[in-house]
This record gives structure tokens, C-alpha cells and sequence, in this order.
């Protein structure tokens, strides 16, 4: 790989470049951004080395990269998709960080990883901060971080092999989801935690926007609990729209727990809901063994 387009310039694509720096990566990294801040920010720091400063000059370097990941909100990535895969040619691969992956997915099936088109492998790295852009990058972003991929067909291609190679170079651990199931997953453990944490902080907003001994008195619960209400709705908008299905069932379960809790706010049921909160959370995380590719199984 001798030079790779990042597509977005945020938080997510200048610590992708970043990281390729950290990790010995010598080639060109070219850098194209909506923001015209964002991507004078990314080359200051050197998380790119050459700017597009067009779309369509974008698109011209893309032509002439090995590797082109999209680091967009996920509708940008899909209108990404569409205009390149014709300018593309086979040897070429695209990737992405979308935090959705099944539309990405589908639609990749349809415009890439034929005989006579560049290949797609759709991946999401599970790293980020409440806030975006490119004056937040850091090339330890991903360590210790899962960086996911829901490969569409069977076959791995050397320069799929060599991607990977470089994510694993990155600290993350790598693991191989079906795109229906990543969504699932992650409506559970990333898009429900945004949300609940939205939906307190917006109440709070109604009820104690002017009331500032509350402010004082909450402390660190408050402070976690709330911490990512202070995400934009701009980083997920996408997201909701592209996997509204998930995440709407995991609100109705969520929904039905704090009603049974709020109906057994004096009964021992509510014990029973602390120790199951106690076992889920003593248990941990388990560190997953490495498998084909090095992805986690």
C-alpha cells in the first residue's frame, strides 16, 4: 500500500491516519473533508500529507489509491459508495467506520466485489469521544479498542489481508460480525447507552435547567450518567435512521425494565434487579482469543 484516501477528516479519520503514522506507515496519506477547517486541522497535525480540496479531486486521488476509507456519517458513506464504485477498477479496496452496517453492507453487494469492480470490506472501529473532529484525533484512539469488519463474501484479498494487518498494528482487536447481527449488538451496547443517556440530561434540562444546586450536588453519577448527552445530534442522526429498528426494540425492552422496576420500588423484586445488574457487571469483559486474520472469535 502506497497511498490511502481518507474520506472525512473527523475525529475518526484523522486518528486513522494517525495511527498509520505511529505504526510505520510511509506512504501518502491523502485527506478530504466537508470542513475546510477539519482538514487544515488534520494536515497541521499530520494526519494527512496532501489535501483534496475538492470533491471531485477527492474522487480523482481515490482513483489512484490502493486503499479509500470512508469515515463520513453513515448517509455520506452510502452516497460515497455510489460515486466511486464506478471510477474504481479491480485491485482497489474501500473500507469504512461506519457505526451501522447492514445498508452499507447490502449496498455494497451491489456495486462492489465483482470480477470487475474494486472490493468493500465494511468495518467499524469501537473508539470514539462524546465530541468529533479532527482537533480530537490521537493515534492511540484504537488501542485496546474492537475494530469490527462484516466482510460480504468469502474471499479475502491480499490487500484486505494487509488492511487488517495495519488495524491490528493499531492495538485493536479485530473480529468478523454479520451485518445484522453487528447492528443488533451495537444497538445494545453503543445507540441505547446514547440515547438513555440523551433522554436523562434533556429531562434534567426541562426540570433543573435554572437550578443550579442540582449541578452541585450531583456529582460523579450525574457526570457519567449524562456524559453522553454532550454527543452532537449531528453524529447521530445516521446512526438512527440506518438502524432505527434495533435500537427501537432495545428502547421498548428498556422501557418495560424501568416500568416493572418503578412498580416494585417497594416489593424484594427490586433486590432481584440489583443482583442481576450486580452479575452482569462483575462478570466483565473477557478477552476474546484470536482467530483467522486475527479477528476475535
Amino acid at each position: 500500500m502506497e497511498r490511502i484516501s481518507v474520506i472525512g477528516t473527523g475525529l475518526i479519520g484523522a486518528s486513522v491516519g494517525l495511527a498509520l503514522r505511529a505504526a510505520g506507515f510511509n506512504g501518502e496519506i491523502v485527506g478530504w473533508n466537508r470542513s475546510t477547517e477539519g482538514l487544515e486541522t488534520a494536515f497541521a497535525m499530520g494526519a494527512v500529507n496532501r489535501k483534496a480540496e475538492t470533491r471531485e479531486d477527492a474522487m480523482a486521488l481515490c482513483e489512484q489509491s490502493q486503499i479509500i476509507f470512508l469515515a463520513t456519517p453513515v448517509l455520506a458513506i452510502l452516497d460515497w459508495m455510489q460515486q466511486l464504485a464506478p471510477r474504481l477498477k479491480p485491485g482497489q479496496l474501500v473500507t469504512d467506520g461506519g457505526s451501522t452496517k447492514l445498508e452499507i453492507s447490502e449496498l455494497a453487494k451491489k456495486l462492489y466485489n465483482q470480477k470487475d469492480t474494486a472490493r468493500f470490506l465494511p468495518g467499524h472501529p469501537m473508539a470514539g469521544k462524546e465530541s468529533g473532529g479532527a482537533a480530537l484525533a490521537e493515534a492511540e484512539l484504537f488501542r485496546n479498542a474492537v475494530w469490527l469488519f462484516t466482510p460480504c463474501d468469502e474471499e479475502t484479498t491480499p490487500l484486505e489481508t494487509e488492511w487488517r494487518a495495519w488495524v491490528a498494528k493499531f492495538g485493536s482487536r479485530v473480529m468478523d460480525l454479520e451485518a445484522a447481527r453487528h447492528d443488533e449488538l451495537c444497538a445494545w451496547v453503543s445507540h441505547l447507552p446514547q440515547m438513555l443517556s440523551t433522554a436523562l440530561a434533556a429531562v434534567l434540562e426541562d426540570s433543573f435547567a435554572d437550578t443550579q444546586e442540582l449541578r452541585a450536588i450531583g456529582g460523579r453519577a450525574l457526570r457519567e450518567t449524562t456524559r453522553l448527552g454532550a454527543s452532537p445530534y449531528s453524529m447521530w442522526r445516521d446512526i438512527a435512521a440506518s438502524n432505527a429498528e434495533p435500537i427501537a426494540k432495545t428502547l421498548s425492552a428498556l422501557e418495560q425494565r424501568l416500568a416493572h422496576i418503578r412498580e416494585n420500588l417497594r416489593t424484594p423484586e427490586l433486590r432481584e434487579e440489583f443482583e442481576k445488574a450486580n452479575r452482569f457487571r462483575s462478570t466483565g469483559p473477557e478477552t476474546p482469543a484470536a482467530g483467522k486474520h486475527g479477528e476475535v472469535k
